[in-house]
């Protein structure tokens, strides 16, 4: 099991001690209730409503998003950081054990 911080949008910070590998740190968010993963279209990459931002120390292991989160993260422009990712699209894995991230706020979309 891999342990995941989420620091929802109110700045609570919720530790998840038992995220599986091989699920999406979206559906360890959806699974554990974490405020703002909303996950609208269910992980197929075509909403950002799972948006969250990296830690830094963390991005090198998550890396950037491909070409179509990339668009995708073009939606939520007005919120976006350079350390965003969609989190249905980063899967978990022993190296991401105790990845930080904290959950982007809402956009105006």
């Amino acid at each position: 099991m891999v342990k995941v911080i989420f620091v929802e949008p109110n700045g609570t910070e919720r530790h998840v001690p038992d995220a599986a590998e091989g699920q999406s740190l979206m559906e360890v968010g959806k699974a554990n209730g974490i405020e703002g993963i909303l996950a609208d279209c269910g992980g197929a990459c075509s909403c950002a409503t799972c948006h969250v931002f990296v830690d830094p120390e963390w991005w090198e292991r998550v890396g950037p998003p491909d070409d179509i989160e990339f668009a995708m993260l073009d939606m939520v422009a007005d919120v976006a950081q350079e350390l965003s990712r969609l989190s249905c699209q980063v899967k978990i894995n022993a190296q991401l054990d105790g990845l930080r991230v904290t959950v982007a706020p809402a956009s105006a979309f």
